[in-house]
This record gives structure tokens, C-alpha cells and sequence, in this order.
């Protein structure tokens, strides 16, 4: 693909995906959300309580909701505006969650240093410039503050990635190629729909957060336990091959 397509693409076509990506999610998200990505997310975050927490790439709001119901004081970001409506939608009067529309690579309308927490769940990988993007949530945590994200992990979901079969439709193994490309490429979204996606190597994440003052204190990759497998069988093949990686970070 083009090397010139960036987040405003990228925009774009979540505005246009909104409603059937919505459609997919319930209180908890989707099944990968609920049985991976929020219990690694909040005990990576510790106690919400009382804290004031910005979750950065709210999409339909469902974990700026899953924060408030942990008493988290929540603001919440999306550069889609059709997310943004969503997510005031779904959200209950009782839900003083704060939602903006904007692009988390320049959040200016928000003060510096106003966040304890800033969680971005599935959201980097949407980014062209995911440098000005870290950059961001360094200026709006206080000092001592806690950065927590998510994205698909860079090492095995690559431009060129996914399951090897047999004629039987067996899953082989998982095909990686094409890791040290840097740059945008499709994704499926759906059955038509193909979402933009930035992929960097792991090597350019961490060296990137590093070069801005970050402090790593935890990498985990998440796996489903005993318990989601009983709800969720399918998921024994995350044994398998990571899907995702989890960074907690402090300023």
C-alpha cells in the first residue's frame, strides 16, 4: 500500500465501520476483549478508585463504562465522532464519563499533566505517528503516572501473518512474514470492510517510549485462563501464538 496514508484514513474508515463493529461488542467487548485484553488491562492498571483515568481510543465506550463501574473519575477520547455518539449512547445517565472527539496523536484540549491513569486499549496500531501519540500521554500524566496499552503483537500479527491449514482446514501452525516492514497495511474487518493498520516492530515501540522519558516496569502477553476456556473453548489455540502484547509504563 500507499506509504503516505495516515490516521485520517484510518478515521475514515472506522467512521464507516462504527455501527457493525458496535454490533460485536457487549458489556465486556468482544470475546477477545473479555477473555484476554481487560483482565490483563486492569490488574497491569491496579485501583481505579478515585483516580482519574483517560482512556484513550474509547471506540464505543465499553471500557471507559467497565472503568466507571469501577469508580474511576473518566474522561474518554475517540478520533471517530461516530464512536464518540455510540459510546454516549450506550453509556447510562449515571455514568459521568467525560467524551471528547479526537485524535489521541494530538490531544491539545486537554491540560497537561491531568491524568493518575491512561489506558489505550487496541489503539497504537491505528496511529501513523504513534511517537506523537506517546508523546501525548506522557504530557498528560502526572508525574508518577501510570501508561497502560495494548495492540496486536507486532512480532506474530504482521502484514503477511495468519494460519497455515491442511486440505482438511486443520490449523498447522501460524505464518509469520514480513515482521521488519514498517508502514501501513489491510486488515478484514468483517466480511468486506478492511481496516488500516500500522505495523512497527517491537523494537521501534519500546526504543520509541524510552526516547520520551517512559519507564517500562511490565510486558505481559495474555492467555486465557481455565476458567474463560470453559466459556470460550475455542480459545485453547491462544496457547498457541500470542495475539496480543500488554505494556505498563510510568512517567
Amino acid at each position: 500500500m500507499k506509504k503516505n496514508i495516515d490516521t485520517e484514513e484510518a478515521m475514515i474508515r472506522w467512521d464507516s465501520f462504527a455501527e457493525s463493529y458496535a454490533a460485536n461488542h457487549s458489556d465486556q467487548g468482544d470475546a477477545h476483549k473479555e477473555v484476554l485484553l481487560n483482565p490483563t488491562l486492569f490488574s497491569l492498571m491496579g485501583t481505579v478508585e478515585h483516580k482519574k483515568v483517560l482512556d484513550a481510543g474509547c471506540g464505543e465506550g465499553y471500557f471507559s463504562r467497565l472503568l466507571a463501574k469501577s469508580d474511576a473519575i473518566v474522561t474518554a477520547v475517540d478520533y471517530s465522532q461516530k464512536m464518540i455518539e455510540l459510546a454516549k449512547h450506550r453509556t447510562p445517565d449515571e455514568f459521568s464519563i467525560k467524551y471528547y472527539q479526537g485524535n489521541c496523536e494530538d490531544l491539545h484540549f486537554l491540560v497537561d499533566s491531568r491524568f493518575d491513569i491512561i489506558v489505550s486499549n487496541m489503539v497504537m496500531q491505528d496511529l501513523e505517528n504513534v511517537e506523537k501519540a506517546f508523546r501525548e500521554m506522557y504530557r498528560l500524566l502526572v508525574d508518577g503516572g501510570t501508561f497502560v496499552f495494548s495492540i496486536l503483537h507486532p512480532c506474530f500479527v504482521t502484514p503477511e501473518s495468519g494460519w497455515v491449514k491442511d486440505d482438511y482446514g486443520n490449523k498447522l501452525h501460524w505464518k509469520v512474514d514480513q515482521y521488519f516492514y514498517e508502514g501501513v497495511y489491510e486488515q478484514r474487518f468483517g466480511d468486506e470492510e478492511k481496516v488500516l493498520l500500522f505495523h512497527r516492530t517491537l523494537t521501534t515501540y519500546i526504543n520509541t517510549l524510552f526516547t520520551i522519558g517512559f519507564r517500562l516496569e511490565k510486558i505481559m502477553e495474555p492467555k486465557p485462563t481455565q476458567a474463560m476456556l470453559k466459556k470460550y473453548p475455542s480459545f485453547e489455540e491462544d496457547f498457541r501464538c500470542a495475539d496480543f502484547v500488554v505494556f505498563k509504563l510510568k512517567k
